[in-house]
Formats: structure tokens, sequence, C-alpha cells
């Protein structure tokens, strides 16, 4: 923490003599009074100059902070033209995302409304020389509040996810490894399981709780039995226990799907279930 305090410091001290820099904004976990913080979250720094041309053509000003172990750097063309940005990891391991304007483009999102997300998320005025952010509405803190599904979003869910089960089926046949995880990972527990947990949560807590940015909050919320069904969904590379890890999300996912229906008045997809699942047990067993 204290080496962080000290990164930020050094940004602001160099911001603060620096005719070209404008103003300078602390976003992202660190202002969010939602989101988890820890030894390691990021710096999130914009900084807005009065023409950032050089600052993005130009990497050298970054030593003035420490000595870069990796970099990423994406120019305008990234961010429709609004802004560039400059990802650095030191090498006291702290790293600092800078978001780099130009004045126009920046009090071109000032006047956007609504509120462009990274500031609805959370921000704190680290310096402005000339006003030029006293225009930002003040963060409502809810872009990552977990919003209730309508049935037709719910029911797609489900029905993606038993048809999806029936690739990982065929794939764990042939032992072709790398697309069953590409199935399991990618698609079923990021498209599907994510956001079920996420609103399985969520109807617990009145529609009004975050569990941050895939499922980072999930285990503080849900009881000690259902994370470790969610645990069982996990597998390394063994076919066997892959097959176990797909039974287990399928029972997961018609644990709560049901639970979820219920609480929702809507319909859950229980022939659909039963149907997959005989197609999943006939083909493990060929």
């Amino acid at each position: 923490m204290q080496t962080r305090a000290e990164k930020l410091q050094q940004i602001m001290d160099w911001a603060q003599n620096n005719t070209d820099i404008r103003a300078v904004l602390l976003t992202s976990s660190l202002v969010n009074p939602l989101a988890p913080v820890d030894e390691l979250s990021d710096l999130d720094i914009e900084l807005v100059f009065d023409d950032n041309t050089k600052y993005v053509a130009d990497k050298n000003w970054l030593n003035n902070f420490g000595s870069p172990i990796a970099m990423i750097e994406e120019d305008e063309s990234y961010f429709d033209s609004k802004h560039a940005m400059k990802m650095v990891l030191y090498t006291d391991h702290i790293k600092v995302d800078f978001k780099l304007y130009s004045k126009p483009n920046f009090l071109e999102e000032v006047r956007q409304s609504p509120l462009c997300e990274d500031w609805d998320i959370g921000y704190q005025v680290l310096l402005d020389k000339e006003g030029i952010t006293e225009a930002i509405q003040k963060p409502s803190y809810r872009v990552s509040i977990i919003k209730k599904p309508t049935e037709q979003k719910f029911t797609q869910l489900l029905n993606d996810f038993w048809w999806d089960c029936t690739y990982i089926a065929k794939c764990l046949v042939r032992e072709d490894i790398f697309y069953a995880k590409f199935m399991s990972e990618n698609n079923i527990r990021t498209d599907y399981l994510v956001p079920l947990i996420e609103w399985y949560i969520a109807s617990q807590h009145d529609w009004n709780i975050t569990t941050n940015k895939h499922g980072r909050l999930f285990k503080k919320y849900l009881t000690k039995q259902t994370w470790g069904k969610i645990m069982r969904t996990f597998s390394a590379g063994d076919i066997n226990e892959n097959w176990t890890a797909l039974f287990a999300m399928a029972d997961l996912v018609a644990e709560i799907g049901r639970e979820l229906a219920n609480k929702l008045g809507y319909i859950y997809p229980i022939k659909l279930e039963q149907d997959i699942r005989i197609y999943l047990n006939a083909i493990k067993t060929k």
C-alpha cells in the first residue's frame, strides 16, 4: 500500500510541475466503495494534456515513476479517437494504467450524457488547474450493480447452456481437450455460469449488489456448500475429470436455475434438461 501511495505521489508531483497537464483523475476500484481493494490493486490514472500527441508517441516520460518491466500501448484508434492508453508494470510491482486525453476530447467526454462508465464506476479529481472537471456529473457507483434478467434472457441463457453441454461431451469422447476447454471455460463458464450465479446472488439481495468483475466476490456471498459445488466445476486435463466437471456444472445450473425461476416467476426448461442429460449419459458410455 505504501509503495502504491509513493507511486501516486511521484505522478502527482510530476503532473503539478508539467505545464502540458491540465487535470489528473483517479478512477476504478480505488475510488469505488463497492470494489475490493488490496495491495495488488492497480492505479488507474487519467491525464488531461493540452495536447497528448507527444506523450502518446513517446514513452520515456513513464520512466519518471520507475523502471517499467512490461508495457501495453494503445493509441487513440483503439478508443474511437477519444484517448490513448499506456499500461505499465514497474519493477516495484505497481501497475499503473494511464489514460491520456487531449483537453478538447476530455471536454467532449464531460459534455456527454449519461456519464461514461469509467467515471460512473467512481472517480476522484486529484488535480485541476483550470476547473475543467467541475461539470462532470457525480458517479452513481451503480454501473456494476447486477440487473434482474428478463424472462427472454433467462430462458435463452439456460437453453444455450444445455445446448453447449453437448459440444463438451462430444469433445471428451473424441479426447479433444483443447476444444472441450474452450467450450467449458470460454463459453459455458463465462457466458452462462457466471451470469447465472450473479443473478442467483442478486436475487438474495433485492437486486442491489455487485459481485465485481468475473465473479471476484462470489465466495463472499455464497454458502460454503454452494461454493464447494462451484469448485467441482473446475478440472485439469484428465478426460474423466472433465466429465465430472461437466456433470457438476449441469447439477449446479439445474439447482440454482430452478430456484431462480421460482423466485422470478419464470419457467425452467425441465424437459430440455432431462433430454440433454439422457444424451450426455448415452454418449459418455458409448
